[in-house]
């Protein structure tokens, strides 16, 4: 019975090794494929055929997105197949322990069956339980029969669950090497894709390297449009902390009120002077509170999705500016500062919120909306919105739509996106899953 328990317990184990191998290589197939679907879908957003330099540094800055998604993707590639190559050696070494155990099942079997061929009959079996000495060892002898019996059985089922693990091992490392080839041939088709986007940035490249003047007025233009914009953004998210600030002074007067008139009761009760109740409450310090507890429940929650928030546009995106001061590749003293993230969509794409939150603001801004979202301490901010479907106080669930992100004359559909702690501004690539 206890060997049969093992067996058990060792086929289980197996099965599950299998179950575990199977869904490790699906889940990288549907990583995979959501990776490629996105990349896919991103080479479909448009890209002007105009050779003005606004147009060719938009090219630029889409292209160039691409190119660093791609090269996202071929290193996700690279990294699953370092992950498939390791379950594949693990594999083989258990297949190759497997086969042993096999090999040494079938071997003890086989001498199972040739002892009891040798003493198959039902004479021969009687007379070796009846020419016992007393009846004691008759028991004894007929017990040993059963149990041989027995154990021939079970080396039977022993064989043949091995033989299953074996034959399902093989199978699951079959699945392993066919995965390994399949990205091997992604990623080589994701590299000629690479190489031939490399050769186009190259070429924009150098069209854009004679128009450095017309560069310097484009950048500088953008620069001053942009000041302005922060500017504004900057002194809502000051008003939002002041009304934050004074939400909190609010909950810690109110609560210092309720634990005075808790302490007058207590007094009350105990015959105590009003002086001395009056004097056994300390006062709150107000400027010790910065949020209310709604706002720190909210932020805590915020904090721990760092990482995991939504892209906030719908449809396929390109990040065609990313956040800070950096050095575009390739074009002599263009240096661009941004304080948030540019996201290009598709025409038709929409700004959906980031996070559960409360729209603290809707400004425009050169005929355009722009909106604020408070996620406790944290604000994410939308800009470039040709309409919005949300006003000041609108509580908004995650992926709750908030407008139409504008496409330009150009046909260019692109979300400025930005976040901030307070006055602090955050790095979006940081927090959103991609």
């Amino acid at each position: 019975m206890k060997r049969l328990l093992v067996l058990l317990m060792v086929c289980l184990l197996c099965v599950q090794g299998f179950t575990q191998s199977t869904r490790k290589i699906r889940e990288l197939e549907k990583q995979h494929a959501e990776l490629q679907k996105q990349i896919s879908a991103s080479e479909t957003l448009l890209q002007s055929t105009k050779k003005d330099v606004k147009s060719q540094l938009d090219n630029l800055a889409l292209l160039s997105g691409q190119i660093n998604e791609r090269k996202k993707y071929i290193e996700t590639i690279e990294q699953d197949v370092k992950i498939i190559q390791t379950e594949v050696s693990r594999l083989q070494v258990e297949l190759k322990a497997l086969q042993r155990e096999l090999a040494d099942k079938k071997k003890k079997y086989e001498q199972s069956v040739k002892y009891m061929y040798q003493n198959k009959s039902i004479q021969e079996k009687l007379m070796f339980i009846f020419s016992a000495d007393n009846l004691s060892q008759m028991y004894r002898r007929l017990r040993y029969v059963r149990e041989y019996a027995d154990y021939q059985r079970l080396q039977g089922l022993q064989v043949e669950r091995k033989q299953k693990q074996v034959s399902e091992k093989q199978q699951t490392l079959l699945a392993s090497r066919k995965a390994k080839e399949e990205m091997l041939k992604q990623g080589e088709a994701e590299r000629l894709k690479l190489e031939e986007q490399e050769k186009e940035r190259k070429t924009l490249l150098t069209s854009l390297q004679k128009k450095q003047r017309s560069i310097q007025s484009e950048i500088s233009k953008k620069r001053r449009s942009a000041d302005r914009l922060n500017a504004q953004i900057d002194r809502l998210i000051e008003i939002e902390i002041e009304n934050a600030r004074k939400r909190a002074e609010e909950e810690a007067r109110r609560k210092a009120e309720k634990k005075a008139g808790t302490v007058k009761e207590k007094a009350v009760a105990t015959g105590e002077s009003k002086e001395g109740a009056k004097s056994k409450t300390t006062p709150s310090k107000m400027g010790e509170y910065k949020v209310d507890s709604e706002d720190r429940r909210l932020s805590g929650v915020f904090t721990q999705n760092k990482g995991r928030l939504p892209i906030p546009i719908t449809g396929p995106y390109v990040i065609v500016g990313h956040f800070g001061q950096y050095q575009v590749k390739g074009l002599r003293n263009v240096r661009l500062d941004n304080k948030g993230i540019d996201i290009k969509g598709k025409d038709g794409a929409q700004a959906r919120a980031i996070f559960d939150g409360e729209v603290s603001a809707v400004f425009q801004y050169n005929g355009l909306s722009n909106v604020l979202v408070r996620h406790g301490s944290y604000i994410s901010v939308y800009c470039n919105l040709s309409s919005v479907l949300v006003k000041k106080g609108s509580v908004l669930k995650a992926r709750d739509i908030i407008g139409q992100v504008n496409t330009d004359k150009d046909g260019n559909t692109v979300l400025h996106f930005q976040l901030r702690k307070e006055t602090e501004k955050l790095n979006p690539e940081l927090w959103l899953h991609r």
